[in-house]
């Protein structure tokens, strides 16, 4: 048992989770090009945005692994997952091109810092013997968030003629795994202060 939860259940919370984090992540990494296009900029400058959110990415995907180290997975993925939502707001909303570059950036460094903590979380709350499952297991819902995003956004475009309802969707799906991840990182807060009480 994890936090006097079942295991599998809290291993089926952690694959909602990613879901909705990744289906979320999807949107704008998929779109963004088309949806800065859609607004009236070059193709060059959208192009660019999707850049420049991609080197955001690589610097936190390090400095978030580093952060995670010093504070935790869990407060580390919360973080990510927090500026991501906020990002995908700002999507939905702006239309200048220096607010798309700000909010690229930010965005880049968000999602990018939430996917390392995910095998650290495991590494912390399951047997070792059973970290190899449990990992392939994650990231196959990863992907399959990451599919349902590309796709949900295209259909909602399609649907309405702008992105800017895809980017709500995807931060309601964004809440579901800020939701997630918090309520199980309060509840182990809460586990290991009773442990930690005098008797």
């Amino acid at each position: 048992r994890v936090f006097g939860l079942p295991a599998n259940l809290v291993q089926g919370m952690l694959w909602l989770a990613v879901i909705g984090c990744c289906t979320a992540m999807a949107m704008p990494v998929v779109h963004l090009v088309s949806h800065a296009t859609d607004l009236g900029h070059p193709a060059a400058r959208a192009a660019e945005l999707l850049s420049v959110m991609m080197i955001a990415g690589f610097i936190s995907r390090i400095g978030f692994g580093m952060l995670a180290d010093r504070i935790g997975a869990v407060p580390t993925l919360l973080i990510g997952s927090a500026c991501q939502a906020v990002m995908l707001l700002v999507f939905s909303m702006t239309e200048s091109l220096s607010g798309l570059y700000i909010a690229a950036v930010l965005f880049g460094l968000g999602f990018a810092g939430i996917m390392p903590c995910y095998p650290m979380i495991l590494r912390m709350w399951f047997p070792v013997s059973q970290i190899g499952w449990r990992i392939a297991a994650q990231f196959m819902f990863a992907a399959l968030g990451m599919a349902l995003g590309g796709w949900m956004a295209g259909q909602m475009y399609d649907l309405t003629g702008s992105y800017g309802p895809a980017f709500l969707t995807g931060l309601a799906f964004n809440e579901m795994n800020f939701v997630i991840i918090g309520s199980l990182f309060f509840r182990s807060r809460r586990i290991g202060d009773s442990a930690d009480a005098p008797g």
